[in-house]
């Protein structure tokens, strides 16, 4: 792919009055089933639904952008789209076509909606000013662009260890002209990024994944990574910093794991932290496979820890 050219896909698609928002692949999958949706017919059956065209329904000089950046699909005459294109806060996002099976792909969908709320909520709250943002396992960058676009000098980190979601959020970062603000760094959580941060944003991956992608696998339990981000992210808060992370966990038993793990990494520290389940029932499909078979039921929950001024 080729950052330009993307770009470019990026900004013709808003001439053109592009709006997409991505939904669950679950969701996703029943509409693309329905019929007269096997074939796109417009924009967004194109670069949202992800549904194979034919020749002629692209307007030439969007068919030559995507050859240029490399994402058109061709197969005998019948066309798709490797990425999809989605809006979040008046800003258009490229991310990976749907099925998202790859090692590498790049998510975007509810949890994204979900998580920039959050931390826009968050940000509301703040009463000190935000100067350096990290997003840690950034994925499309969009939650990160959202925050830097409102903090207008701030600088933005955005992390990942997928090279590929390193190269869509250079390309968002500059369709949103945060260029010359936002920096992509391939680094395992924190460790390849300097100094401290105002405000750590995260919201890394916590599913069981027999496939073990990288957007979707939590490491044991589903919620060993989002321990680890919080490991690192409050020892690299500046004072008066904040992280705040949008995550998720089977509850079995009733219990809550993820929030007894959190529990112990913070109990006696000096910071300030909450943690609120903020969907109690969410990707119910995943129970009936084995590695849910204990779990009553997946929630969402928003982590926010703050470090103290003095």
């Amino acid at each position: 792919m080729t950052d330009g050219a993307l770009r470019r896909l990026l900004v013709a698609l808003a001439e053109h009055g592009y709006e997409f928002v991505t939904v669950a692949p679950e969701t996703q999958a029943r509409v693309n089933r329905r019929p007269g949706n096997a074939w796109a017919r417009d924009l967004r059956g194109v670069f949202g639904w992800s549904r194979p065209f034919r020749a002629g329904l692209l307007p030439d000089h969007l068919l030559s952008t995507m050859v240029a950046a490399g994402v058109l699909k061709d197969n005998d005459g019948t066309f798709r789209s490797a990425v999809r294109v989605s809006n979040l806060d008046d800003r258009l996002y490229v991310h990976s076509a749907f099925p998202t099976l790859e090692p590498d792909a790049v998510f975007f969908g509810p949890d994204t909606y979900r998580a920039t709320a959050a931390v826009l909520a968050h940000l509301e709250r703040r009463k000190s000013a935000v100067r350096r943002i990290a997003d840690i396992g950034c994925g499309t960058g969009a939650i990160g662009i959202t925050l830097a676009a409102r903090c207008q000098e701030a600088e933005l980190m955005m992390i990942d260890i997928n090279d590929t979601a390193l190269e869509f959020a250079r390309v968002n970062a500059a369709a949103a002209g945060l260029a010359d603000r936002a920096t992509a760094l391939h680094s395992d959580l924190l460790a390849a990024a300097d100094g401290d941060f105002d405000l750590i944003v995260s919201n890394p991956p916590f599913m069981i994944d027999p496939l073990g992608r990288r957007y979707r696998d939590g490491g044991a339990h589903g919620y060993g990574l989002p321990v680890k981000v919080l490991e690192a992210a409050i020892d690299r808060l500046a004072p008066g910093g904040s992280l705040v992370m949008f995550t998720g966990t089977g509850i079995v038993d009733g219990e809550d794991r993820l929030r007894g793990e959190i529990e112990k990494r913070l109990e006696g520290a000096s910071f300030t932290w909450s943690y609120a389940e903020v969907d109690p029932d969410v990707y119910g499909e995943e129970l009936d496979t084995p590695a849910y078979e204990d779990a009553e039921r997946i929630a969402l929950a928003v982590v926010t820890v703050e470090r103290p001024i003095g």
